[in-house]
C-alpha cells in the first residue's frame, strides 16, 4: 500500500444487526491494530455511499439478493473484500 492510496471501509453506523456490528468492528480494529490508516465510509446516513458500494461490489462477490451488506473494503477504487 503506497502513502497515497486510500482505504476505505464501507460500514453502517446505525446497523441493527449484531452479526453486521461485530464484522464491522473486526475490520475497524484489524485496521487500526496495525496502523493502517483508512476513511469509515458510513452508508446508513450517506445514500451516495451506499449507491457507490452497492454499484462498486463485483458481481460474482455479491449475495444472492443482489444486495452486499457492510462491511465492505475498497483500496481507492479497487474492490478488496
Amino acid at each position: 500500500i503506497t502513502a497515497n492510496m486510500v482505504i476505505k471501509v464501507f460500514v453502517a453506523t446505525s446497523s441493527g444487526s449484531t452479526a453486521i456490528k461485530k464484522k464491522q468492528q473486526e475490520v475497524v480494529g484489524f485496521l487500526e491494530a496495525n496502523k493502517i490508516d483508512f476513511q469509515q465510509m458510513d452508508i446508513a446516513g450517506d445514500e451516495d455511499n451506499r449507491k457507490w458500494m452497492r454499484e462498486n461490489v463485483p458481481g460474482e462477490k455479491k449475495p444472492q439478493n443482489g444486495i452486499p451488506l457492510p462491511p465492505q473494503i475498497f483500496n481507492e477504487e479497487r474492490y478488496c473484500g
